[in-house]
């Protein structure tokens, strides 16, 4: 029956399946979330202008929950049961869809408080995945326990999110915590059913793939500095300077990122939630650095009317440290020694220090990235001769 529709029997896949990586569709999938990530990033940098830094803060870190945990969900389901059939495409593009609904509700949720298009598009991405997992269940005795438990927690939890549309906007806010709270422990229960076969190589792949989108966004933000260094004949030294900081931050947070190997962090399941949840930090403050240098931008040009100093500062330090101090606990720790773990988490602090002087915050930030990548380069080689 399934080959008269053209479709293969969804099974979990082998593990340790060799050369194992990220699919064309993974690809597509992935660059659909560069939409959601820049409108996120950028309602951050106007919150941040027009004075609102810390309930734009807030509601960045709700907004960029969304996106995270719907493509978590479908990288850890894609790397175990995969099937590259038709249907599995269909659905795929159904999630993909989810994305843009929610991308273009990002500006109400985060200017006005209105959740709706935001909640509409996250619950079409989850009802998309709830669909695979009963698909599983259907076509895998094995795998149904664990199947049937997910598609029944993701279900149960985007009834609530809906329901709390019904709430005023500040009930809305209370009841985001909770709702968030359930959804992270729906695959912690599931998983006591039975464990499903995700690939650690492929997993480390797609998070590292990420890892660039987000940084792209840091480009971005350069380039604009450098278009408007080109275009302007105002502040060309600053604007230069800024745009080469920029570079420098976004070479340095990938150097970092991809300076130790990764699949090691996922040798159980234990350690691949850790490994999962806490890439939210990383994700989330890689996210936010374009959006910090936009903010200095505008500080510099002095097209921001309610921008100080001080909040241009922390807008570019706080994502920066927020990166290294997760990276560190996620990637780093064990990794290096004692030495090298404290120098690195200084130079992590100097990131946030230096919002304390905003005239030589994007320089001393640039430093303080700079001193941590020569921490992990004179600790790697000190390795190889080991």
């Amino acid at each position: 029956m399934l080959n008269r529709l053209g479709l293969i029997r969804m099974s979990g896949r082998d593990p340790r399946e060799g050369h194992r990586v990220a699919s064309p569709l993974e690809l597509l999938f992935d660059l659909v979330f560069v939409v959601a990530v820049s409108q996120a990033s950028q309602n951050l940098h106007h919150g941040i202008v027009e004075g609102h830094a810390v309930e734009t803060a807030v509601t960045y870190a709700m907004v960029f929950f969304a996106i995270w945990w719907a493509w978590l969900n479908f990288t850890w389901f894609a790397s175990a049961f995969d099937t590259d059939d038709w249907l599995y495409r269909l659905t795929t593009i159904v999630q993909m869809g989810g994305v843009l609904v929610l991308a273009a509700g990002v500006h109400d949720a985060m200017a006005e408080g209105d959740w709706a298009v935001v909640t509409f598009g996250y619950v079409i991405m989850r009802l998309a995945m709830v669909a695979q997992w009963v698909r599983l269940a259907i076509s895998d005795p094995e795998q149904r326990a664990v199947a049937i438990r997910f598609a029944t927690g993701i279900s149960i939890v985007q009834l609530l999110w809906v329901a709390r549309l019904a709430l005023p906007a500040e009930g809305q806010f209370w009841t985001f915590w909770p709702a968030l709270l359930l959804e992270i422990l729906v695959p912690v229960w599931a998983e006591r059913a039975h464990h499903t076969p995700w690939h650690p190589h492929h997993v480390a792949e797609r998070y590292g793939l990420f890892t660039l989108i987000l940084l792209g966004e840091s480009l971005l933000g350069s380039a604009n500095a450098i278009i408007d260094a080109n275009n302007s004949g105002e502040h060309i030294d600053g604007l230069v300077g800024l745009a080469v900081a920029g570079v420098v931050l976004a070479a340095g947070m990938w150097w970092m990122y991809f300076s130790r190997e990764q699949t090691d962090r996922l040798d159980s399941l234990r350690h691949g939630f850790v490994f999962g949840y806490a890439h939210y930090f990383v994700f989330a403050g890689a996210g936010a650095v374009s959006a910090g240098i936009e903010v200095e931008l505008d500080l510099l040009t002095e097209a921001g009317e309610h921008l100080t100093a001080t909040e241009a500062s922390f807008a570019l330090t706080v994502p920066v440290t927020v990166f290294m101090v997760a990276l560190w606990l996620v990637l780093l720790r064990g990794k290096i020694t004692t030495t090298a773990s404290a120098l690195f988490l200084a130079a992590a602090a100097l990131v946030l220090a230096s919002a304390a002087l905003p005239i030589v915050t994007v320089v001393g930030t640039a430093s303080a990235v700079v001193l941590a990548v020569a921490v992990l380069e004179v600790q790697r080689v000190r390795d190889r001769a080991a």
